[in-house]
């Protein structure tokens, strides 16, 4: 361990960033797949899905809080935060498996009682095992630079799960599909085939989903301890929250912060599996040698890794229709502003330290907003304006990524400043709400939208009209909430100068009672 106790080793941050990619094997599934997984795979109505989704995501939202309160009073050898990782990990995995595994012979309103109640259950899990997790980076350490490098190994850690989320999850969902539709002597792969597809990949996340929670339990530690004469109750942590004009700015930021990720996502899957043109798509993954002629029953399985990963389209430019194209292109997409985002992570602490938090935060998401509208200019033809605007958007936003988290933590030192009593748990459980709501409001509108303007039905081919709303709301309403939330950025009062008295303060108040 390093001598300064508020100073992190390599082993507990890179330990602490295992949790948060665990976490994206399921927040990323929902955010890229889950709206076309409940239409396409469960066979749900868009309106339906877009309901469920609202209220398992509200009743995860509204359930924070109550882990919150119940974090801040939890009191372990482990310490307050870590228990809860730990035990929340099997029911995770088990829960997570089920979510994805597709009943045999159930009626439609089986179907939707199943999937309400499976994302509920997985919905409650995430909440019981992330918040606590989130609350956990606050009180490792009270250095506001510790802090900021600690959320850039976390956040290069959820990009990399983010990568292979992105990057391999259609992908190995065709290449499992493929596999099974061989297996019953068929070439074209059925609806069976595709459900099959989703339970092996998810299976496969959930294994890795459990270790790496098991990871973080193991190599981290809880420094930063609450006065221990402080006294309050559920009641003034909330009336504490309502009084911190920070938290109030960020919680509505978060809201509008995370709308964005799901509803881009589900937008941004239906842009290129309908909106992109799937020749050019083909002509683009050609260049690379990633094409292969079309498999047939019987025939031996190609070898190699990008065919373990699925990353090769079988077939020819006459019979786009029913190869993986969009899959394995759509997944390149992700790998590629995944990899830029993991590389520009790596110099937030940098750029937080020079000009502050908040400099670098508005920055980002006003460049992301000019470069997500920009989208809708582009023809269904031109795939490198494509991959140009995806790398553009991923260099501006990525710095903000790990400098909002360090901003929560921020957030929760300006209330233990002004009151003197400190409450991480309910400050992250309630940005936890926020967040939670924020998804549920963005799949749920990106559905509502699509099914009340532009008369979407997944069980129906794709109408000239459909088309057009994956594009406005990949584009134009994502680019318009960007905007949004760089107002709210501006309003936030917590500069750079702010930071540091904030911290020097709580130093010297903590050196009369904490604990290393």
């Amino acid at each position: 361990m390093p001598d300064d106790p508020q100073k992190l080793s390599f082993l507990e941050k890179a330990g602490y960033s295992a949790a948060d990619a665990a976490a994206n094997f399921v927040f990323m599934t929902m955010i890229l797949f889950q709206t076309s997984f409940y239409t396409d795979v469960f066979g749900i109505a868009a309106a339906t899905a877009g309901t469920i989704l609202l209220v398992a995501r509200l009743w995860d939202a509204f359930f924070d809080p109550i882990i919150g309160v119940l974090a801040d009073r939890t009191d372990t050898r482990w310490g307050k935060f870590r228990p809860w990782i730990l035990f929340t990990a099997l029911p995770w995995c088990i829960v997570m498996i089920l979510a994805y595994t597709t009943p045999k012979g159930w009626s439609a309103h089986q179907m939707i009682a199943y999937a309400a109640i499976t994302n509920i259950l997985l919905m409650t899990i995430y909440s019981a095992n992330n918040m606590p997790y989130s609350a956990l980076g606050g009180v490792m350490t009270g250095d506001s630079n510790e802090r900021a490098k600690l959320n850039s190994f976390r956040f290069v850690s959820v990009n990399i799960a983010q990568f292979i989320v992105g990057g391999f999850t259609g992908t190995l969902v065709a290449k499992y599909a493929a596999a099974h539709a061989l297996k019953r002597g068929e070439v074209k792969i059925g609806l069976e085939d595709t459900q099959y597809g989703w339970q092996i990949t998810m299976t496969i996340w959930a294994v890795l989903c459990l270790t790496l929670f098991l990871i973080t339990f193991l190599t981290t530690k809880e420094r930063i301890r609450p006065d221990p004469k402080q006294n309050s109750t559920p009641k003034q942590d909330f009336a504490d929250l309502l009084k911190n004009s920070p938290w109030v700015v960020m919680f509505f930021m978060t809201l509008v912060h995370f709308c964005i990720l799901s509803l881009r996502g589900g937008a941004l899957y239906n842009y290129y599996y309908h909106y992109a043109d799937k020749a050019a798509l083909y002509d683009w993954v050609q260049s690379m040698h990633l094409t292969a002629p079309a498999l047939v029953p019987g025939a031996a399985a190609p070898g190699g890794i990008l065919e373990l990963l699925g990353l090769v389209v079988h077939g020819d430019r006459s019979d786009l229709a029913n190869s993986n194209v969009a899959a394995v292109a759509y997944s390149f997409v992700n790998m590629l502003g995944t990899g830029v985002t993991i590389i520009v992570i790596l110099l937030s602490p940098s750029l937080a330290k020079k000009f502050g938090k908040k400099a670098v935060a508005v920055s980002g998401f006003a460049l992301a907003s000019i470069g997500t509208m920009a989208f809708y200019l582009l023809k269904p033809t031109n795939v490198m304006g494509m991959l140009a605007l995806t790398v553009f958007i991923a260099v501006a936003y990525a710095p903000t990524i790990p400098l909002i988290w360090a901003i929560y933590a921020d957030v929760a030192d300006y209330s233990e400043w002004k009151t003197g009593r400190r409450a991480t748990g309910i400050i992250f459980a309630t940005i936890g709400f926020a967040l939670k709501s924020g998804l549920a409001l963005g799949s749920s509108s990106f559905l509502w939208i699509m099914a009340g303007f532009f008369h979407y039905d997944a069980k129906l081919p794709a109408t000239d009209e459909t088309v057009e709303g994956f594009r406005v709301c990949s584009s134009i309403v994502v680019g318009i909430l960007f905007a949004v939330c760089t107002v709210l950025l501006i309003v936030y009062k917590i500069n750079k100068r702010m930071t540091i008295q904030i911290g020097d303060e709580l130093t010297e108040r903590r050196k009369k009672f904490a604990t290393t």
